[in-house]
């Protein structure tokens, strides 16, 4: 009787133990995960931070295009025509894009028109390229 007792008690704690490596087990594969898709929206934003500011835009032209984008697409439209020709790529090409979108709704056929410059002078190497592709189907 004493020894099946005991042995009952050694299964018992083999039961806990196994269920405690389960649950750490989880544990660390959650914090994994978790660390994951956190270090995915870090890297993320930061690459949307380093594509907003890609060279070729003057420094004296940066507030006037922030009001200018966040005034809308005729605001947009109006600093690209003032300012644009003082604008390099890749950082035209950006903001060239983001008229395009802005432009969509309002105006498909000149935003098509405008995604087709930026398409024509952007190369594969650019910063730019992987955005001309995403956004080409819609401007086809």
């Amino acid at each position: 009787m004493h020894v099946h007792r005991h042995a009952e008690g050694v299964g018992a704690i083999l039961i806990v133990v196994v269920v405690c490596l389960i649950g750490w087990q989880m544990f660390v594969y959650w914090d994994k995960f978790n660390h994951e898709e956190e270090n995915q929206r870090k890297e993320a934003s930061l690459t949307a931070t380093q594509l907003q500011n890609l060279p070729g835009l003057p420094p004296n032209l940066d507030q006037s295009l922030h009001t200018a984008q966040s005034q809308g697409e005729k605001a947009l439209g109006t600093w690209l025509k003032n300012y644009g020709s003082m604008v390099q790529d890749p950082r035209k090409a950006w903001i060239e894009l983001d008229y395009c979108v802005a432009l969509a709704r309002e105006n498909p056929s000149e935003a098509r028109r405008v995604f087709a410059e930026v398409k024509a002078r952007t190369r594969p190497s650019s910063p730019v390229w992987p955005r001309v592709k995403a956004l080409e189907k819609t401007y086809k």
